[in-house]
């Protein structure tokens, strides 16, 4: 039997409705959310995701600045002008759009956010926060991977959890949460021995490395459920026919675009699992509504804010 495919559009829709009521509550109070999106360059991947950052703000009432430094931006102006957003009070969130140019130190900017304006989660003192169970923003990408857990009713304490991916992004924070949410955790990366036999310990399967396709079948213990963290695009003809060969549907789109989009985890892995978020359509739609969610959060910490709405734990 398919595995059921867990709709994060559908999730992600159900956040941005709560982080809505919020809103309107911090609104009659005279109180609006703001997050400042410093966007260098024209990567157009990033403006794409800044764009539905701006554009997720307008919907849900959270005021928004995009701001483009020129290309030519040193890592000393761009200290200053993360200072700057730091020292005005209508800004609650600022991100800062990675990569950055090469002539820029990202992790010196990264530092010089202030924790409490940190709604990436990315600042080493949310970092210990996340590591103690104290309040503090949470990388978004990880916390969507929890909330889909939660939302879809699928049991944390006491399964057994394996994360494929270690990186300070996704792979370790969400180790973390989930420790946090009582799994027992294993980390795997390109040195752990038998990578499949590891994984199929898993009750809760957790793919973060960054490579099309490479958890199969015999990766997944049957009914295990599967959380697909990676987005690869693929453009050759062999490789996609590695992936949807038979695949009508997806074999038009590939015909018509030249390009789709594949996960960490192969397709036939559907087979196997009893539950698997796909790609698209998966763990991405919630990495932008807990941005959101996260702004609301940092206001309410730094404002000392309050909402009647329901609100997200913050271990969440």
């Amino acid at each position: 039997m398919p595995a059921t495919l867990l709709d994060g559009a559908k999730l992600a829709a159900q956040i941005k409705d709560e982080v809505a009521l919020e809103t309107r509550a911090l609104a009659a109070q005279g109180l609006r959310p703001g997050l400042a999106a410093v966007l260098v360059g024209h990567d157009p991947a990033s403006e794409i995701y800044v764009r539905n950052k701006i554009k997720t703000c307008e919907q849900l009432s959270i005021y928004s600045e995009k701001i483009m430094p020129p290309e030519t931006i040193t890592t000393a102006e761009m200290i200053a002008l993360v200072d700057e957003l730091n020292a005005r009070d209508d800004i609650d969130g600022i991100l800062v759009q990675l990569p950055l140019p090469k002539q820029v130190d990202a992790k010196r900017v990264l530092l010089e956010v202030l924790p409490e304006k940190d709604v990436d989660g990315f600042h080493p003192m949310n970092v210990g926060y996340l590591s103690t169970q104290r309040p503090g923003s949470v990388p978004c990408t990880p916390a969507g991977v929890m909330e889909i857990l939660r939302r879809s009713g699928i049991e944390v304490a006491g399964q057994e959890a394996v994360v494929v991916g270690r990186s300070d992004i996704v792979g370790k924070p969400v180790a973390m949460l989930l420790t946090n949410a009582n799994a027992t955790v294993t980390i795997c990366h390109s040195k752990t021995r038998d990578l499949p036999g590891v994984c199929r310990r898993a009750d809760i399967l957790v793919a973060a490395i960054g490579k099309a396709g490479m958890v199969t079948r015999d990766f997944v213990r049957p009914g295990a459920t599967v959380i697909d963290v990676g987005i690869n695009r693929v453009t050759e003809a062999t490789e996609f026919a590695r992936f949807f060969a038979g695949d009508a549907k997806r074999e038009a789109d590939f015909a018509a675009k030249g390009s789709t989009l594949v996960g960490d985890v192969h397709p036939e892995v559907a087979q196997v699992a009893g539950a698997l978020t796909p790609v698209p359509g998966g763990v991405g739609p919630l990495t932008i509504a807990m941005l959101m969610s996260n702004t609301v959060k940092a206001m309410k910490l730094r404002r000392g804010a309050s909402t009647n709405a329901p609100a997200m734990s913050a271990k969440n």
